[in-house]
């Protein structure tokens, strides 16, 4: 029983940085588009 509990911990744990590392990577790709709209329509 104590093996499940600390594999739950471990997968909620995970999903969790998982769900973080996608939101940063959004912002990240949601910065990048901005700057090449504004270099495209820039000129």
């Amino acid at each position: 029983m104590e093996l499940y509990l600390i594999l739950k911990i471990m997968f909620v744990v995970g999903a969790l940085v998982a769900v973080y590392a996608i939101l940063r990577n959004l912002d990240i790709i949601k910065i990048i588009l901005i700057y090449f709209k504004d270099k495209l329509f820039g000129k």
